[in-house]
Order: structure tokens, then C-alpha cells, then sequence
């Protein structure tokens, strides 16, 4: 039996899209074992806590969620009361809310932030159909021209915007997170190294 290789990337993007759900329920569940294996695996103790230095700038977003940027481009997010790691974004040069998600693949839009973005789509560019908790949707695979988070950028990220209304938040996954030198967890912090 032959498959088209439509047929194929359609299973590639439900088989995507579901390990994102997955690995994010489970980092959600088991964040305190993900820390520790990732320190683990690290070589590094988690430490008590986090001290800055005096060249340190904190933002606090409207939600609450801290971000610290520090003078070797270090940029680190404090987690929410969720255990959620959310900042904004730099996401084309205009601010976009996001949920960092190192269980997510790739960095998938909102509708509405992909158009914040400056990324306006049409209904024949969603053409990839995802599996997702609220059933199947589509989505746009897309190419973003710069991500930044404080002194951080990273360009020409992959990808995916999903259809209005079927997306809450903006996920920041691994195709924007495995360009960067190191990702750290410590305790309730998340240490981003350009």
C-alpha cells in the first residue's frame, strides 16, 4: 500500500502536534521531576534560591510573571502561580503574550497574535489538520522572520498559526528554545542563554 506524501505530512503534523499537547501536560504534572532531571543531566545542583546581580533589570508583566535580564544576556522568567512560564515576546517587533514551553515542538501562534505579528493568513494556508484537546483543527505552518525575549533574538523560527479561536495562548517551543546556547531550569525559574 502506498501513501502520498500528503497523506504523510498530514500524519507528521497530527503525530507533532499531539506529542505538544503531551509533553506539555506532562512537564505541567511533573514539573518538580523536570526539574531535577534536567539539573540532572546538567551537572548542576538546583540552587535555594536566585540572586541578581546590580546590573540586573527585572520587568514585571501585567500578569504578574517576572523576567530578569542580566548583563551577559542572560534572560530569566520566574514561574506564575500555574508553574507556567509566561513573558511577552518580541514576536516581528511587536509584543505578543506567550506561555514558554520547552514540551512544545515549535512556537505556534494564536490567530490573532500571528496578526498582531503582522502575519496575515487566508483560509487556504491553513493546510495542515491537528489533533488537539477541543478536537481537530487546522493550522498555517509559517516561517517567523525574529523572535526576542530581552536581549535575546532568534530569527527565521518555524512555525505554526492555528485557525481563530482554537489556540488560547501563544506557545515559545523548541524551535525557538533549541537555538538558543542553554535552557535551565532552577526551582521555579527558567534561565534562557543566548
Amino acid at each position: 500500500m502506498s501513501v502520498s506524501s500528503g497523506t504523510a505530512s498530514l500524519f507528521a503534523s497530527v503525530a507533532f502536534f499531539i506529542a505538544i499537547s503531551a509533553g506539555a501536560a506532562y512537564v505541567i504534572k511533573h514539573k518538580d521531576d523536570v526539574y531535577r532531571t534536567v539539573a540532572e543531566l546538567s551537572g548542576r545542583p538546583l540552587p535555594a534560591n536566585l540572586k541578581s546581580s546590580a546590573a540586573d533589570v527585572i520587568a514585571t508583566a501585567e500578569d504578574g510573571s517576572e523576567q530578569t535580564y542580566d548583563s551577559s544576556g542572560n534572560v530569566t522568567l520566574r514561574a506564575s502561580d500555574y508553574g507556567h512560564f509566561e513573558t511577552t515576546a518580541e514576536i516581528n517587533g511587536r509584543d505578543v503574550e506567550v506561555m514558554v514551553d520547552t514540551g512544545a515542538t515549535m512556537v505556534a501562534l494564536t490567530y490573532e497574535d500571528a496578526e498582531r505579528a503582522g502575519i496575515y493568513l487566508t483560509p487556504s494556508d491553513f493546510t495542515h489538520q491537528v489533533s488537539t484537546a477541543n478536537g481537530v483543527a487546522r493550522v498555517a505552518p509559517i516561517q517567523i522572520s525574529t523572535i526576542s525575549i530581552g536581549n535575546i533574538t532568534v530569527r527565521n523560527v518555524r512555525g505554526a498559526v492555528s485557525e481563530r479561536g482554537n489556540l488560547h495562548r501563544t506557545l515559545l517551543g523548541m524551535t525557538f528554545l533549541g537555538r538558543l546556547s542553554r535552557v535551565e531550569m532552577r526551582r521555579n525559574d527558567l534561565v534562557l542563554h543566548e
